[in-house]
């Protein structure tokens, strides 16, 4: 397949990614912009308030990158798990596998369409988050390159999810019980030097810690851990989950009738 076949390929898969969640924005959009305007409201005008400074910032400057961060992930993560799985289960899925389109180019379009959603998500949480603080970026480098590295990152473990689930119930099983846990307990409404040193320990085990911190530190200038390592660890993490990606593709196991 010659070189701009690939793109196109690409391109398409794209496309129809992109349209799928703008043309259901009502579901898809705008939720999670609501679901974070009230965490904004609550723990940055109501608790926030009584809390006071965190690393030199308000408390609502302090959780918002965090708050910006867990949208960019949580969506990333189930715009290609749920749009990988219907494929699956239409069967429509078989259509790609058959053609011949590169694995890594499906791979490729399907992330990169959860990587869309991830940032049009992270945008209009970000806008948001202005009507209640102000966010003046420390560095636009880092703070692209670890929202966009996350946001590929989710988008992979996503659709890893989506090939080993058998039904709609499976798809909903790691966002609620690991995703979700792993958010809330990753540094995203505190600091983890308020932690005893053991419990600091064990924070320093949950990768989601390291994305939010290198974000925060994006934006204002301030992380609970080495930025370096912590842009490292993510793309070791993109690189396995990738080629585990392109495996489950060309073994095509549960993918094919």
């Amino acid at each position: 397949m010659e070189l701009s076949q690939q793109w196109i390929a690409f391109r398409t898969i794209l496309r129809k990614e992109i349209k799928r969640f703008t043309r259901i924005w009502v579901q898809t959009l705008l939720p999670p912009a609501i679901t974070m305007a009230l965490y904004f409201v609550i723990f940055g005008k109501l608790i926030g308030s009584r809390i006071g400074e965190m690393d030199g910032f308000s408390y609502i400057q302090f959780v918002a990158p965090g708050l910006i961060m867990m949208s960019v992930l949580t969506n990333s993560y189930s715009n290609v798990v749920s749009s990988f799985f219907s494929a699956k289960f239409q069967r429509s899925v078989e259509e790609i596998l058959v053609s011949p389109t590169p694995n890594y180019i499906i791979l490729l379009g399907y992330c990169m369409g959860g990587v869309a959603r991830g940032l049009a998500v992270g945008v209009l949480v970000t806008l948001l988050s202005l009507a209640f603080t102000d966010l003046h970026v420390h560095s636009w480098t880092v703070t692209i390159a670890i929202v966009v590295l996350t946001s590929m990152l989710f988008s992979l473990a996503g659709f890893i999810n989506a090939v080993y689930a058998n039904s709609f119930d499976d798809i909903s099983i790691i966002p609620t019980f690991v995703l979700t846990p792993l958010t809330y307990l990753g540094g995203v409404f505190y600091s983890i030097h308020l932690l005893p040193e053991f419990w600091q320990g064990v924070s320093q085990l949950n990768p989601i810690l390291y994305m939010v911190n290198a974000f925060r530190y994006g934006m204002l200038g301030v992380s609970d851990i080495n930025v370096v390592a912590a842009f490292a660890g993510l793309l070791i993490c993109l690189a396995i989950l990738f080629m585990v990606g392109l495996h489950l593709l060309r073994v095509g196991k549960r993918l094919r009738a």
